[in-house]
């Protein structure tokens, strides 16, 4: 496994990290798999070197945490693995069980710590930009956890880069702790936050995280328009659905073919040559998506295949920042 710092931080993070949102109650989604299925996975990015792990309270409302913390605690020292989790979305069906309102992110970490066994978590994301609380109040009450020592950075997912630049601001005009980590919706076939976002990341020295990498498997190869399980990914094709989408993902399979490596992998490989990318967030329900993710990590393209598997892309409208 390779390392790289996050951002312009002295933190190292392994170019690929898991995302646990794959394991916690199979109740909660239908895709959800046990923490049995979990348990060879975690054991087996461990032994490979990863060293990052990413949740949020709200996968399997909780569970995914409990999950996490419980195998991480079987696998691994604390000290030896960087754990994300996120607060946002709703937790419960009060009024302030959701949100980045100063009551809820303080509720809401002590709940997260709890769940995952540990005093602290390494990195702590806003999941979402809240539109009915001042950034001021949100930036304030991350700043007081950091300062407790609950969270030691702070990361934020999928907004505009307006909004990500006014909190980058005020955090620095208040002496606050920023934000080091951007986790947004980045891959092949949706490009979108190369307009600004990740371009303002790099300017700023902020670790860029993207989420969906292999745009929901689609990047994967085993997911077609003509199939049962895309037709019924209603989200899937809420994101991915233009027809030169799936031109792009001819050109993956015809490059990857001829390097001799899986689509998957190549997807993989794409996204660690963009600049300011640390490490893309794999989702892995066996343990063949595991290995391509870390085998992934040596590929090198040269800039004609950048080329080839980039030429053909076209404008999408901005998705995921409501």
């Amino acid at each position: 496994m390779q390392y790289t710092r996050l951002g312009q931080t002295g933190l190292k993070v392994s170019k690929i990290c898991l995302g646990m949102m794959t394991y916690g109650d199979p109740n909660w989604r239908p895709w959800t798999q046990s923490e049995a299925d979990a348990r060879p996975i975690v054991q087996r990015a461990i032994e490979a070197g990863i060293n990052f792990f990413d949740t949020a309270n709200m996968y399997s409302l909780g569970v995914s945490e409990e999950v996490t913390g419980r195998l991480l605690n079987e696998c691994v020292r604390r000290e030896d693995v960087i754990i994300a989790t996120k607060v946002y979305w709703p937790m419960g069906s009060g009024p302030n069980d959701r949100g980045l309102s100063r009551k809820h992110i303080l509720d809401s970490i002590d709940a997260s710590l709890r769940r995952l066994n540990t005093d602290y978590v390494d990195l702590y994301y806003i999941h979402r930009w809240d539109y009915e609380t001042p950034i001021e109040e949100t930036l304030e009450a991350l700043n007081d956890i950091v300062r407790q020592g609950k969270a030691r950075y702070l990361g934020a997912s999928s907004m505009f880069a307006w909004q990500f630049a006014k909190a980058l601001y005020l955090a620095d005009n208040r002496g606050w702790s920023r934000f080091v980590a951007m986790q947004n919706h980045y891959n092949l076939i949706y490009r979108e936050e190369e307009r600004e976002m990740n371009a303002l990341c790099v300017a700023e020295g902020i670790g860029i995280l993207p989420w969906s990498p292999l745009a929901r498997g689609l990047l994967a190869g085993n997911r077609k328009r003509d199939t049962v399980r895309f037709e019924t990914d209603d989200y899937a094709k809420h994101l991915y659905r233009q027809e030169n989408d799936f031109a792009i993902i001819d050109r993956l399979a015809n490059l990857a073919q001829r390097k001799g490596v899986k689509p998957a992998q190549l997807a993989l490989a794409w996204l660690l040559h963009q600049p300011g990318v640390n490490a893309p967030v794999i989702g892995a329900s066996k343990l063949s998506h595991l290995e391509d993710a870390i085998g992934a990590v040596d590929i090198s393209l040269s800039d004609d295949e950048l080329t080839f598997l980039e030429e053909l892309y076209q404008p999408h409208p901005v998705l995921e920042h409501e």
